[in-house]
């Protein structure tokens, strides 16, 4: 296939919404377009169970090891990960050489517990410093809602980025909100926000003290914000429903009752007499 049918369908996969996955039926069009699934999956968060366990682990590029591998910290093992069948396989032991990991443990065990609170069926993950960014600590959380039954599925993700050893310390990042419905017709709402250099009040790690203090106001900032953006989606679902819908059509026609389509057949036509 040309080139451009490749670009095509690179787009398609890129753009597919959460919980559809695409398959492609042409062997010779895969391996040009392994990039795109790959750029999907790291950037949904794709989450996916390793052999032998229950528990969701996310992909992500700041737990890449290349060549299709990946980490989980919280479960010291690497694995294997097939983009295009998004499943993993041989699995080792793997420990991050990093001088944070006290402090990554305390981020791991609070940002769990927020995500428990807050988000059903969560992944997330804390990944530590790589040679890409030697002094930062990822944090993600992944919660991803299918509703299939009734037409719809919808994925949270939130990503924050601080360094330890930065003075001041500061956390940045993003969220981002992806709801499809597809019943009758196609309803996709993409959004986000930017999370810039919230102050950190507490000192870097450097002790176990520090280091649980340290995860505490980080989690204090992430549920800070991420409430405040949640609150404020509802008031634009809120403004969108009494606003901009209802000026786009009628609620109820003129003589406020809802049409019964299975019986419109038997309706007739007020200046003719007409059967519609």
């Amino acid at each position: 296939m040309p080139s451009d049918s490749a670009a095509a369908v690179s787009a398609f996969v890129e753009g597919a919404p959460p919980g559809e996955k695409l398959t492609v039926n042409e062997p010779n069009l895969l391996d040009s377009i392994t990039p795109a699934f790959q750029k999907y999956n790291e950037d949904q968060l794709t989450t996916v169970k390793l052999p032998g366990s229950n528990k969701n682990v996310l992909i992500s590029p700041y737990n890449s090891l290349g060549d299709g591998r990946y980490y989980d910290t919280e479960n010291q093992r690497s694995f294997s990960f097939d983009h295009q069948t998004q499943k993993a396989s041989d699995v080792q032991p793997y420990k991050p050489d990093t001088e944070h990991t006290g402090l990554i443990s305390s981020l791991l065990k609070s940002l769990s517990t927020h995500a428990a609170e807050h988000y059903p069926s969560a992944t997330t993950a804390v990944c530590a410093p790589s040679p890409s960014s030697p002094n930062t600590i990822t944090l993600h959380l992944v919660s991803n809602k299918y509703s299939p039954a009734n037409f719809w599925n919808g994925r949270w993700r939130s990503t924050y980025h601080f360094s330890p050893s930065s003075s001041p310390l500061t956390l940045s990042g993003r969220i981002n909100v992806d709801v499809h419905y597809y019943e009758d017709g196609n309803v996709r709402l993409t959004t986000g926000k930017e999370v810039k250099e919230l102050a950190l009040e507490v000192n870097g790690g450097g002790g176990g003290g520090d280091d649980r203090a340290l995860a505490a106001e980080v989690l204090r900032k992430v549920e800070a914000v991420e409430r405040a953006y949640q609150e404020e989606l509802n008031r634009g679902f809120a403004a969108l429903s009494e606003g901009s819908f209802k000026g786009l059509r009628r609620q109820l026609p003129v003589t406020r009752q809802k049409v019964e389509w299975d019986k419109v057949g038997g309706y007739r036509d007020i200046g003719g007499g007409r059967s519609r």
